[in-house]
């Protein structure tokens, strides 16, 4: 299995939010990174937020012009998966479906080298399972970006049944060569972070929703009060509240009762108010 003096090429599959985010840090890394994704306006939309990210940090003077632009020429995009052969690590950010992360896995088991390993972002999803479809699960080991992955600076690392030591420090040490810190947890519902996450979002919304205070109260009053940077209302709008209502299914599905959802939360899914990125959530946005 790799280590890390051997990882130069790194395949994204998944070109949406996380996925772009991770080539991004990659790219930005010094790592050439192949981005694919099932359609070519999916590619041409994650190099497209790719750029967009980049610009902000040559902006704010956290990159030059020369800097962001050879990251973005790291990055080669792709809808054939074939082309991911020669990477040394793979890092999974399809959308949060088992049965699509399972065909997944199977075809990159399949298509790349032996000693190359394969990572999953996904946020609630067993690795243990993901690593079934694999005739080499050892080598299967969750990497958990935050979103947004270029701010962020945390990374879970989640070790499945069979999850060799050798990959979960890779895991470990790919992470901290993107600039991030890293935290472990065992493959248990939710991990670490929407185990608990979860809950507190959750919360909120079932307090709000049965009148405690205002929206802007009851997010001011958890800023001011627990000293985090984000309410619960708000935070909910930026991660989505369609991916916040999957989580806490998942959790529901696997640990009970105390993790059902909001009733609030599922309106506002069903009716199409998703947070930030459909201009509308708890809050309204531009």
């Amino acid at each position: 299995m790799r280590g890390l003096d051997s990882v130069e090429r790194i395949g994204i599959v998944g070109a949406g939010t996380m996925g772009s985010g991770i080539a991004q840090v990659c790219a930005t890394a010094g790592y050439d990174v192949v981005m694919r994704d099932i359609e070519q306006s999916f590619v041409d939309r994650g190099f497209d937020t790719i750029e967009d990210s980049l610009s902000r940090f040559v902006e704010k003077e956290k990159l030059s012009r020369e800097e962001a632009d050879a990251a973005t020429e790291r990055v080669e995009g792709t809808t054939d998966l074939d082309d991911l052969a020669d990477c040394d690590l793979v890092v999974e950010a399809a959308v949060e479906n088992m049965e699509i992360k399972k065909d997944v896995f199977a075809d990159l088991d399949d298509l790349v080298d032996e000693e190359a390993v394969l990572a999953t972002n996904t946020s609630t999803l067993s690795i243990t399972t993901i690593a079934s479809a694999t005739d080499a699960p050892e080598r299967v080991v969750g990497l958990h970006f935050m979103n947004p992955v270029p701010v962020m600076k945390g990374v879970e690392v989640v070790v499945g049944e069979k999850t060799d030591p050798a990959a979960v420090e890779l895991a470990h040490e790919f992470s901290e060569a993107l600039g991030k810190e890293t935290w472990e947890s065992d493959d248990k519902p939710g991990f670490v972070t929407n185990r608990v996450l979860m809950p507190w979002i959750n919360e909120g919304i079932r307090a709000y929703d049965e009148g405690v205070a205002t929206k802007e109260d009851l997010d001011k009053g958890m800023t001011l009060g627990t000293n985090v940077p984000m309410g619960p209302l708000t935070l909910a709008d930026h991660i989505g509240l369609d991916v916040c209502l999957h989580a806490t299914e998942t959790l529901h599905e696997e640990l009970g009762d105390r993790y059902t959802p909001a009733y609030l939360l599922k309106r506002k899914v069903d009716a199409g108010d998703l947070g930030k990125k459909t201009g509308k959530g708890f809050y309204e946005y531009e």
